[in-house]
């Protein structure tokens, strides 16, 4: 059997935690920072956002061999 390829933007986008949940970056703070956004979002968009159960199931299948640390 041949070997899977990784998705390599899936590997940039999301990193897994110690207990083995995965975590991803939240949308939203790239530009407009200082027009439309207030400070509270700002911060909330900054904190990492872990991904659920049925998000996990679909990134398994684009990293057969699974993520760094």
């Amino acid at each position: 059997m041949p070997k899977l390829k990784t998705k390599r933007s899936a590997v940039k986008r999301f990193r897994m935690t110690g207990t083995g949940k995965i975590k991803a970056a939240k949308a939203g703070r790239r530009h407009n920072l200082s027009l439309g956004k207030n400070r509270k979002r700002k911060n909330r968009l900054g904190k990492p956002l872990v991904l659920g159960r049925r998000d996990e199931k679909h990134l398994k299948k684009a990293l057969p061999y699974g993520l760094p640390k």
